[in-house]
């Protein structure tokens, strides 16, 4: 059985397990039981209802955060030519093509969080899919970090721009944010994602998609939130 810390457990006495919280309690709750000495993300669960197990039933994709995920990640941009020189003056932090796909595959380097490719570097990022795949770093189309014009998605990065993507268990976990931001803020944040992700509903999915919502700080015990608390 998990042990937890006494930090834990007191803040957990503050949540009654047994109740869905609106919106705005549940917000207030994650600041109040926020248990870490650092500034916590703040972190979304959503269990959906969908069947794992069919293809067209897997989501996955990106948006960009109304006020921000309080996180700065580092861009590298795997592109050509002029796309190249864009993704350097926009402020990418590493741009190049077949140099810094070797790299990684011959240094294990990994001092980037995101990577953007153009569609003709796929070739060469394909080769080392499978070191990039199990790190939740391979570009995508459907996450919009595969593209023929970088600039858009670079600028979407800066702003906020999470991905997402279903588990095993028709799960979705991403972040709105940090304890830090202002309650309305990652209210707003919140209402964006649970928004989005309904409005992704699979053709094939019947009735509602999202079943559960529960939010928490880094550490922190999990929220219920009520979904009559969504325009969803």
């Amino acid at each position: 059985m998990r042990k937890y810390g006494k930090k834990y457990v007191e803040a957990s006495k503050k949540v009654d397990k047994t109740t869905s919280y609106s919106v705005e309690d549940a917000i207030k709750l994650v600041k109040e039981t926020s248990i870490t000495k650092f500034d916590s993300t703040v972190e979304v669960a959503l269990k959906l209802n969908i069947d794992t197990k069919k293809q067209d039933q897997q989501l996955r994709g990106s948006l960009v955060l109304p006020n921000g995920s309080g996180k700065s990640k580092r861009i590298l941009v795997l592109a050509k030519g002029e796309q190249a020189e864009i993704a350097k003056k926009l402020g990418a932090d590493y741009v190049g093509d077949k140099d810094l796909c070797e790299k990684i595959k011959n240094e294990n380097w990994f001092e980037f969080d995101v990577v953007v490719a153009t569609p003709d570097m796929m070739p060469e990022v394909g080769k080392i899919g499978n070191i990039l795949g199990p790190r939740g770093l391979m570009p995508n189309p459907k996450t919009g970090t595969v593209t023929p014009k970088v600039e858009n998605v670079i600028n979407d990065i800066k702003k906020g721009m999470i991905e997402y993507r279903t588990d095993s268990f028709g799960n979705i976990h991403t972040i709105i944010g940090k304890v830090s931001f202002d309650a309305k803020k990652l209210e707003e944040n919140l209402k964006y994602v649970v928004s989005t992700i309904s409005k992704a509903k699979p053709a094939s999915v019947k009735g509602q998609l999202i079943e559960n919502i529960v939010v928490s700080s880094t550490m922190g015990p999990g929220i219920k939130v009520d979904k009559n608390s969504f325009d969803i």
